[in-house]
Parts: C-alpha cells; structure tokens; sequence
C-alpha cells in the first residue's frame, strides 16, 4: 500500500477520536450466498460472503501479511491444578488464566496459517509452570464478562455481534438480535475458515466466550488488586483487546479487556485516576479513543508508527486528546523503521524521560498495562521487527512498580513468537513477584540511543511540552522547563 492512503487512513483514525462512544458505520447487510458454501454452516446461522467484504483500515504491516510456524496444531485443553484454585487469595501476584480461552480457534484448525492462536497462552503458562512461578502466584480462572459490563465501552450493536453464539442467543431478546444479526458478514479466509477481516478469525461457537472470558478475567484481576486482595497481577488472556473501539472489532481485537476494566474501576469502585501503559509494538488505537476526552485516565503508548506507515496507523505524537482529556494522551511514536530496529537501549531511554516522570506527576491509584510482546526480538519485521529483551521488560514493569502503591496489572495483549513472549512473560511475573532481576549490561546501560529515537522522543517532549497540564507539572515537580529533559534523552542510563 502507498504512503498517501496509508496517511489518509490514519488521518481517519485521528478523525475518529472525537467521540470515543459514537457507533461506527451500519454493517454491510447480509448478501447471498453460494449454494456450494451454504450447507457447512447454515447450521450456526452466519452469512457469509466471500471476497467481497470491506477491508478495514490497515497499514502495509498488517499481522495478515505474515505467519509463524508454531508447534501441535491441536493444543490439549489443560485446566487448573486443585492446589492452584486456593478459596482465599494469598496477597501476592495473581495470574489469571482458564483454558475456555484456548477454544478460540480457525475451524481450519492450521494454526500455522494465524499469528494469534491458543499455542500461546498455553505456552505461556507452561513455562511459569516450568520456572516454579506459579507455585508463588495466586492462580486463577477469571470469569466471562457480562454483556453489560462489556457495553461499559462498547455499543450494544457489537456486543450483541460478538459476545452471542447459537447457544446463549436463546435467553435474549429475539426481535433485537435478529435485527443485529442480518448485519453480520463474515469473509472467507484463504484458509477455508471464518473471519471479520482478513486476519482476524471467528469461530461461531467458542469466540464470543473466549473474548468474553478474557475482558472478565481482566475485570477481575484489576478489582482484585485495586482493593488489595492481591498484590498486582498478570492477567494470561486471549484474544487480545487493545484494536477494538466502541464499535468495530480489528487486529485480532473484539472487546477492549484493558478499557473496559478501567472503566468498571471507574464506575464500581471509584477508582479517580488510572494509568495505563500499552508497550504492544502496535498502537492500541481502540484504548485511545474510548478515553480521549477523559482526564482521569492517562494513556501512554510506546509504539512503532512510521509516519503512519506501521498498522494500524494511529498514534501519531500530536494525538493528545480533546477536551478536558488534553495533555492526557500520550504517543511514544517510534519513526525510522527499522535502521536500525528499537531496543532496550531506546525503551528504556523513553521510560526514563518521559513515561516515567508523566506518570508520576499523574500519580495513578491504579496502573493497568497492554503487555504485549510484539517488540521483542524474535518477531518479523511484519509483526515488530524490533530487538526489546525480557530483560527489558521485566525491568519497565519494575519501575512501574514504584507507582499506586505498587497496584500493576499487566494484561498479554499481542506477541507471536513462542520463545520470545514466554521470556517476556517470565520476566515480568518474577518481577511483580519481587524477585532479585538479571541487572541490565554495562554496554546497555552506557549506550546511547539511535538517532531515530532520540528524534522521536524529543517530538514527543516538543508536542508534551507546549501543553499546560505539562507546564503545571514541571512546576510542581521542580523542574523549571520541561525542556530540560531533552538532554537527557541522548545521556546513557547511567549518567541519569
């Protein structure tokens, strides 16, 4: 795809922030069908049309452009031990995780064919099985989310799309649904299976639970936290939620886990300030708009962007907010692609100059983070292409830590590669246990980052700066220009 498009695209995504609740355009009415294709799935009444579904925006990186081989095709389900299902949570990490979400799958049932498949939460979790974490983790199955929990965030329209299967549609209102569901389409994936784009699967029977299953388990996770029931978390869910919006579901995403549990923390607990953090190498265009006019949530994304040119193409530094939500949305937008590709080096020069002072002057009494894994070495230039170590992550949450009391949930948002994102995860669990980190190398610490970054970094400083709440902030914390914190940016870690 051309540059040109690719910014208008991503000029319509900017566009689309004004209103984080408004519905999307009316769903493409139902179309005919080939006899040929009718038969296998008149049954679980989904209209299909293949090929002619209407793409949804994307960049020329799309996740569909790329695919990874993964082991068995045919993950065994697994359900937690007796002894992990403990009736009162120590105060400690807790981890949610349920094999309901494993279900979640093509009916091509290639999962060589789709980046985002049940090998990996299951992968995941054997791995902190492998490392003895578990045994020191709070370890729980989570809950399904309630449509009306979901409608905290998204429309009814898309609820009911997405979160009914044949089977639950019985209990509801049959007029509303069927006026919902002859808007439904589907395309037919060059794997032979379902999809509402060209990447992001359906199953009929199993998706809606899972994608509900993974926003409660969220839910649950960040109110357990929040009260001090658990120390902090990680919530091992999928399909991830960080693309969808209001009213559209896209990159993988059908219900926005992160959003919705922040907004349930509003709206049931009183939770007044809430950060959160989304290092996902692909901008959470779905979190930003619900909370783009909103003062008591601050967004921070760390992302690769490209002048918009990297999927889905917001998240452009100038994207602030609206309102009284100004200054409270904040873009880490890596330029440069990859010459050469992001680090450690340079994500931690970003939490040191920017992510971590916003987000104490914030001061939040709850941190929820997008984890996803997708900058990690390991991932091709398609799905990341960057070279961030688990090292690296264990380490940001660290510093997260030192924020709201130390109230952290992280949530697995995108990764796809296996080694990478279980390496990731077991950083990241260790350290919300509290245990002694692998220090980072001389030779990361004395570097200095890329000249792409530091460009990035200061254009973010430059747009954060000429901001009041910013301008307040310096003020109160000290510092006498904002600005200063530009020649921090090329100073190794060491020197600052």
């Amino acid at each position: 795809m051309g540059g040109s498009s690719t910014r208008a695209r991503a000029e319509s995504m900017r566009g689309g922030q004004q209103d984080a609740h408004s519905a999307g355009q009316p769903l493409v009415q139902q179309h005919f069908m080939p006899q040929h294709l009718k038969r296998p799935f008149e049954t679980l009444m989904i209209p299909i049309h293949p090929g002619g579904h209407r793409p949804l925006s994307r960049a020329k990186s799309s996740p569909a452009t790329a695919s990874l081989p993964t082991p068995d095709p045919s993950p065994k389900t697994i359900s937690l031990p007796v002894s992990e299902q403990a009736t009162k949570p120590r105060f400690t990490t807790g981890i949610m995780y349920d094999s309901v979400m494993l279900k979640h799958q093509c009916t091509c049932g290639d999962n060589s064919n789709h980046p985002e498949h049940a090998g990996r939460i299951q992968s995941i979790w054997s791995r902190l099985q492998e490392r003895g974490l578990r045994n020191h983790c709070e370890c729980m199955r989570g809950r399904k989310a309630s449509l009306d929990e979901l409608q905290s965030v998204h429309t009814e329209t898309h609820v009911l799309l997405y979160g009914t299967n044949p089977l639950n549609r019985l209990k509801l209102d049959n007029r509303k649904l069927a006026s919902v569901l002859a808007q439904r389409m589907f395309v037919m994936l060059p794997c032979g299976g379902l999809g509402v784009d060209s990447d992001t699967i359906w199953n009929e029977l199993h998706s809606s639970n899972a994608a509900r299953w993974a926003a409660g388990s969220v839910i649950d996770l960040a109110f357990k936290v929040a009260t001090r029931e658990l120390k902090n978390g990680f919530a091992l869910v999928r399909p991830p939620g960080h693309h969808a919006d209001p009213s559209t579901a896209m990159g993988f995403c059908f219900f926005n886990s992160v959003a919705i549990a922040a907004k349930q923390l509003q709206q049931r607990l009183n939770v007044r300030k809430i950060l959160i953090v989304d290092w996902d190498v692909h901008h959470g265009n779905g979190t930003q708009r619900v909370f783009y006019r909103d003062p008591n949530v601050l967004y921070i994304s760390l992302h690769r962007h490209d002048d918009g040119n990297f999927f889905p193409g917001s998240g452009a530094a100038d994207e602030v907010g609206v309102g009284s939500g100004e200054g409270f949305n904040v873009n880490v937008a890596w330029t440069g692609g990859l010459e050469p590709p992001m680090g450690d080096v340079e994500y931690l020069a970003a939490f040191r100059t920017l992510v971590m002072p916003i987000a104490h002057e914030f001061s939040p009494d709850v941190v929820l983070v997008s984890a996803g894994f997708d900058a990690a070495e390991g991932h091709p230039a398609p799905l990341g292409g960057y070279k961030v170590t688990a090292k690296c992550f264990g380490h940001m949450t660290r510093h997260l830590m030192s924020l709201a009391g130390g109230r952290v949930v992280l949530a697995l948002e995108g990764g796809h590669d296996l080694t990478s994102i279980c390496d990731a995860s077991e950083a990241c669990v260790s350290a919300l246990l509290g245990n002694e980190m692998d220090p980072l190398s001389e030779e990361t610490l004395r570097q200095r980052p890329n000249p792409n970054a530091v460009h990035s970094l200061e254009t973010c400083i430059q747009v954060q700066s000429k901001l009041l709440v910013r301008k307040e902030c310096c003020y109160s914390m000290g510092c006498h220009d904002f600005w200063k914190r530009k020649h921090q940016i090329e100073q190794p870690a060491t020197q600052s």
